[in-house]
């Protein structure tokens, strides 16, 4: 179990939680060299201990690394710490699609099309180094409050290949999104990710998923053989041109679904264009079900058929008078046949079992370091025949003289084949920090003075019963008690009270526009001036706002004032003669202003 506070890689600090699935668990972590959040994402459960998936989920997320572009999120570390694997990704503050169509259901026309564009864009730059997701589906598209899309998972989806489609267990998360020709048993292609994006397109415009079942299998069967349902019966008004995006990625023959990401991305782009509303329904061009797929269908309904029938036809008896000599001889050459079988069945079953062992190289253990030399600790593993790392890393430790070594990355006592490398921490010393009691105190002050030991300072408001009492900015509470020593990179948490900002009175002329803004950025608060002619008023005073005074200050929320100017004069009637109306003082002019 991993805690907040702890190091992954002695680089990358647990802030907390952020999510938890069956693969993996994430965190919000500190990047203490580049000085950044990150998101890290640590393998747990059987995933870990399976040494040929881990060995493809590093090389797979060190290719994932390579791609750049704005829609898919960034991959920056891939490694693992004490047998913990672990991927580092670029942290993103917002909602996968899964929990955005729980909460709106279908999503709109335009919101669709923008969203598909920019995953389609954001892929396109993946199958143009054929590089394939293999498990597009909504959990593993993020979505800002700015409305931009990033696609994750690259190096798990890739790596997860090869083992989900004999794990039913895995493949149903994602059965929903399956193309045919990996249900039938095929590999994945650049297609697969289309027709992936074809039925996730299908689920955010009409809120459900157009096949459903209640075991992987039958939902497979249906990928496999049911044509897509009807998009236009639910959706009357959606243009032919969107329901043909559907239509031309969902198919299930790969021949008749557009080439790659990018070709889809194009199509995406002028779908909503009056040119193209009314175009003529998508047909297709080759037959949807192949022979593959037919023959694969067969064989699971068989299968299927055969495990639920009882009735199972007997096969006809027929007797025959056998002497007693043929008995015997038939059962003598049964022995015989009996003991060859036997005696093969076990040398191949030894062969089987033995094989492995005597091909695998032995594993070698790697031995105790703490308080040696960095020089010794070199001779010693490489004496064992472990490579050592060009880099060694420095830790501070109050137990260690500087200089010596900590431990090393495996860590003493574990077991690695030969050629493995060795990372060696080096210890610097005690160089921490004594915490002090530290409530009472201005926390800006207090994070300066932390700050330049090194030490990551987190502030958080805290709800107090009695806000009046306290100073802004006051220190009421630290997660770090007073006497604790913090290292270079450690973090500690100040709380302080959760003090309402209240309105002050803008109308009372001590306020410039200006000034009302500044505080406004401040609070979070949307500013809408309004400048209205008003006689009561000297040109340019602010006579109203729309959150009186005391009124406490929500982030979010928005503020109206109203800004005194200057009547506009009327240019006087060519035809009117003034002296006409000699008692005429203006007063309709002041449009209930005056």
């Amino acid at each position: 179990m991993i805690m907040k506070g702890q190091k992954i890689n002695d680089r990358y600090q647990i802030i907390k939680s952020i999510g938890e699935g069956g693969m993996a668990n994430v965190y919000l972590a500190y990047d203490t060299i580049l000085d950044r959040d990150v998101a890290v994402k640590v393998l747990r459960g059987d995933l870990s201990n399976d040494e040929k998936f881990v060995r493809r989920f590093q090389r797979e997320a060190l290719n994932a690394s390579s791609l750049s572009h704005p829609n898919i999120v960034e991959v920056y570390d891939v490694g693992d710490d004490n047998g913990q694997y672990f991927i580092v990704m670029e942290y993103i503050e917002g909602k996968n699609l899964k929990e955005l169509t729980k909460k709106r259901g279908k999503l709109t026309t335009t919101e669709v099309v923008d969203i598909m564009s920019q995953i389609a864009d954001g892929l396109s730059v993946a199958h143009d180094s054929y590089i394939i997701h293999r498990d597009i589906k909504p959990q593993n598209i993020m979505i800002l409050e700015n409305g931009l899309v990033k696609i994750t998972d690259f190096g798990i989806a890739m790596a997860m290949n090869a083992t989900q489609l004999t794990q039913t267990n895995s493949v149903m998360g994602s059965v929903h999104y399956l193309p045919p020709e990996q249900a039938s048993g095929k590999g994945s292609t650049l297609k697969s990710d289309i027709y992936s994006m074809g039925i996730l397109m299908y689920e955010l415009l009409t809120g459900v998923l157009p096949y459903r079942g209640d075991n992987a299998v039958e939902i497979a069967l249906k990928h496999l053989k049911e044509p897509l349902p009807s998009i236009r019966e639910e959706l009357p008004d959606l243009p032919q041109s969107v329901e043909n995006i559907i239509l031309k990625s969902a198919a299930k023959n790969p021949k008749n679904r557009y080439n790659d990401a990018r070709e889809m991305y194009e199509d995406l782009k002028t779908c909503l264009d009056d040119s193209r509303l009314k175009e003529e329904r998508f047909e297709y061009q080759y037959p949807e079900l192949d022979n593959d797929n037919k023959k694969f269908t067969k064989q699971v309904e068989k299968a299927i058929s055969v495990e639920n029938d009882e009735e199972v036809e007997e096969e006809k008896v027929v007797v025959k008078q056998v002497t007693d000599d043929e008995v015997k001889k038939e059962n003598k050459l049964l022995v015989i046949l009996a003991s060859i079988f036997v005696g093969l069945v076990v040398i191949v079953a030894s062969f089987v079992l033995l094989l492995p062992s005597i091909l695998k190289e032995k594993d070698i253990t790697v031995p105790e370091v703490e308080g040696k030399s960095v020089s010794e600790v070199i001779d010693e593993l490489q004496s064992l025949g472990f490579e050592v790392a060009d880099a060694n890393i420095d830790i501070s430790d109050d137990k260690v003289t500087a200089g010596k070594v900590v431990k090393t990355n495996p860590p003493s006592g574990a077991k690695r084949t030969k050629g493995t490398t060795v990372t060696i921490y080096v210890s610097t010393g005690d160089s921490k920090h004594e915490i002090e009691d530290y409530t009472g105190k201005n926390y800006l002050e207090i994070r300066g003075a932390l700050e330049a030991y090194g030490i990551r300072v987190f502030i958080e408001k805290k709800e107090v019963e009695n806000p009046d009492k306290y100073e802004e900015g006051t220190i009421i509470e630290q997660s770090v008690e007073a006497g604790s020593k913090l290292s270079a990179k450690d973090s500690i948490t100040l709380y302080i009270p959760n003090v309402a900002v209240k309105y002050p009175d803008f109308t009372d002329g001590s306020y410039t526009e200006a000034e009302i803004r500044k505080f406004c950025e401040k609070n979070g608060v949307t500013l809408e001036v309004q400048k209205v002619p008003n006689l009561n008023y000297d040109e340019g005073a602010i006579f109203y706002q729309s959150r009186p005074k005391g009124y406490t200050v929500t982030s979010g929320t928005k503020l109206i004032i109203r800004i005194a100017t200057a009547p506009e004069e009327e240019e006087p009637n060519e035809n009117e003669n003034p002296d006409e109306n000699p008692d005429n003082n203006n007063e309709d002019d002041c449009d209930g202003l005056c």
